[in-house]
């Protein structure tokens, strides 16, 4: 049977980039030993009291349908967190809401980009982009991100990317999969090539409130605090790492008005609006719950120093402290194993799922993604086992 081009452009770049994830998952059903160290699945559950907003919601009858832009407590939420972020007001019509991140972003790169487009990505880069760029007809051009750098984009390595077929930069800050984080200059060093070049800056930011506070100089930085380039920045972002609720699927996009105003009918082609009782708990969130990033980022600055400190003096495996997130890289080139056989083997030898790093890009081959969202005992237990492994 024949199928539209996008479904040709889009294969393999879906659910077969997690194939490693999903066959661990399922050797754990049977095999209690199998400890999963894949996906940021946040392991401290959603705040009870979100969730009671979201039933009371519910009970009350806010289940009809909403607007393509948003409902507009939660709107006037984003407003105020955004205004007070960038120090200058963000309005009604800089905002639209998105069953999370990942479609706020989907739609927000289809009305910027087109076939014979470029997207200029970081890479290692996070394995759901590239599915994005080509459902877009675009094609992504890929920005070394240097472990020298500590995975930072520099903005001498995106300038000598640039082509003229480039039109968006779309970034992710803090860094999804090393934990990086960009310095206030090292955005504004961005921002001013993409200027000077005419791009769209896209910047994904959902792990934004989960920046190491032991690491003190790492205050996070949007290039959307620049006023002056608003006119091409748009910033996407959701309460699924922020509040340990990546099930409620609840999201926005924030850029000028123009861009706002010309995507809406596309996101309205596809959702015409979220869900009024999400909206609701969203907005609860954003105007009071600040707990759970507080909790899960001091909790996966320990489990990642824990990672490091048992690793480092390996001459097998080089553990890379993150910044921010739920993740840590390392590098396993030593072993002279390709990072696919590295993980094949460690699931096999160990009960240990962690990610390759060829899910996440062309220079991630020697590296591994370890997630932190389990609990310290499965941490504890997972050093052993990895360093059991590399001895061995």
């Amino acid at each position: 049977m024949q199928f539209t081009s996008i479904t040709k452009r889009v294969a393999n770049l879906g659910s077969k980039k997690w194939l490693p994830h999903l066959r661990a998952k399922k050797m754990a059903e049977t095999d209690p030993n199998v400890i999963l160290l894949t996906i940021g699945q946040p392991d401290i559950p959603t705040s009870s009291t979100l969730i009671d907003i979201a039933e009371k919601s519910l009970r009350e009858g806010r289940t009809g349908y909403s607007n393509g832009r948003g409902e507009p407590n939660l709107l006037s939420a984003l407003a105020k967190k955004y205004s007070a972020d960038c120090n200058f007001e963000i309005l009604h019509e800089n905002i639209l809401c998105f069953p999370g991140t990942q479609t706020a972003l989907f739609v927000s790169i289809m009305g910027l980009i087109e076939k014979g487009d470029e997207v200029l990505v970081g890479d290692p880069l996070y394995a759901t982009y590239e599915g994005v760029i080509a459902a877009s007809g675009g094609s992504l051009k890929r920005v070394k991100l240097k472990k020298n750098d500590g995975f930072r984009l520099q903005a001498n390595d995106l300038e000598r990317s640039i082509t003229k077929k480039s039109k968006v930069l779309l970034l992710n800050n803090p860094h999804n999969p090393s934990g990086a984080v960009l310095s206030k200059q090292e955005i504004k060093d961005l921002l001013s090539v993409c200027k000077r070049h005419g791009l769209w800056i896209v910047s994904d930011e959902v792990y934004s409130s989960l920046i190491f506070k032991n690491i003190s100089a790492n205050k996070f930085f949007s290039p959307l605090f620049i006023q002056d380039d608003f006119d091409k920045t748009v910033v996407v972002s959701s309460i699924s790492k922020s509040h340990a609720a990546p099930g409620f699927r609840s999201g926005w996009a924030i850029g000028p008005k123009d861009f706002c105003d010309s995507i809406l009918p596309l996101s309205e082609s596809m959702l015409f609006g979220n869900q009024p009782f999400i909206a609701d708990m969203t907005t609860f969130a954003l105007n009071n719950e600040h707990k759970t990033s507080k909790i899960m980022s001091a909790d996966y600055y320990k489990r990642a120093l824990k990672l490091f400190e048992t690793l480092k003096d390996s001459n097998m495996i080089e553990p890379i402290m993150p910044q921010s997130g739920m993740f840590m890289l390392a590098d396993i080139r030593n072993t002279g194993m390709d990072s696919e056989t590295f993980v094949s083997r460690l699931l096999r030898e160990e009960k240990i799922a962690v990610m390759p790093g060829s899910s996440f890009g062309d220079e991630a081959n020697t590296l591994i993604r370890i997630s932190l969202t389990v609990p310290d005992p499965d941490i504890d237990i997972a050093c052993k086992r990895i360093l059991n492994f590399i001895n061995k």
